[in-house]
């Protein structure tokens, strides 16, 4: 009988450099397609590859936060650390050349997401990243793209918060609702009620997207339908797999028809 062969392992510098939150890639890539599509310009191009590299910097920025933490130096950290100043300073150069380029300033998003982001890193540099708080205060975070990208092209505040709380609402939803389909797979129960809140938290920060800005009513309507759709679903037990994909399809849908709404209504 031929040997079986031993499974692959990740490379260093891949364990350092590739997020492992697959569903992280949707997350940040919502937002920026969103913010491209209702407003596209060249300052908003390049926010978008800043927000997939800041993504993406996450990962050896946590490495680094989690060694120091726990007041060690490895081989890793060192390595996470060169990767991670590599990417900050990409981000730095992209984010230089927009505002160069940019319609109208475009920084208060960022600032109002600050905070976010702090809460997120707390929980990173813990190693508690996989709780619900930090997945919520982070996607809020990058979710803030959208509304950078579309005041980089000139447009209103108005505009690009609704377009903010439409992707994030989104997000909010759909998180525990994933998060409770991976723990069914795995035998644990979730409160029915947390579910409960985070639809009501949705419907009602797309309310506020529409009372702010009337053209984002399509992407609300899409919001709560994507609510309802995935509450069904989310009864019978699938695949991690297949719950990836269904999610990624509901975000599309939801960012399609937001960006419809923007330039129809």
């Amino acid at each position: 009988m031929a040997e079986l062969a031993p499974p692959r392992s990740r490379s260093a510098l891949a364990g350092v450099a590739v997020p492992t939150e697959h569903g992280g890639w949707g997350l940040t890539a919502e937002p920026v397609l969103l913010g491209l599509l209702v407003a596209p310009s060249v300052a908003g191009g390049l926010l978008g590859v800043a927000a997939v590299l800041a993504f993406l910097a996450r990962t050896p920025l946590r490495v680094v936060l989690v060694d120091r933490h726990r007041d060690r130096s490895l081989a890793r950290t060192a390595l996470a650390g060169r990767v991670l100043a590599v990417e900050v300073l990409a981000i730095v150069l992209l984010a230089t050349l927009a505002a160069l380029v940019a319609a109208g300033p475009f920084w208060w998003p960022v600032l109002v997401a600050a905070p976010l982001v702090a809460v997120e890193l707390w929980y990173d540099t813990r190693s508690r990243s996989r709780r619900l708080a930090p997945e919520l205060a982070g996607t809020w975070a990058i979710s803030a793209v959208a509304a950078v990208v579309v005041l980089a092209a000139g447009h209103g505040a108005r505009e690009a918060l609704a377009v903010w709380l439409v992707v994030g609402a989104r997000a909010t939803s759909s998180i525990p609702h994933v998060v409770a389909q991976v723990a069914r797979l795995h035998g644990r129960a979730t409160p029915a009620r947390r579910l409960l809140l985070a639809d009501a938290g949705a419907l009602g920060a797309v309310a506020v997207a529409v009372g702010l800005d009337h053209r984002a009513a399509l992407g609300a309507a899409a919001v709560a339908i994507a609510v309802a759709v995935q509450r069904p679903l989310a009864r019978t037990p699938v695949p991690a797999k297949t719950i990836g994909i269904r999610q990624s399809i509901l975000g599309l849908a939801v960012v399609l028809a937001a960006a419809v709404g923007f330039h129809l209504l």
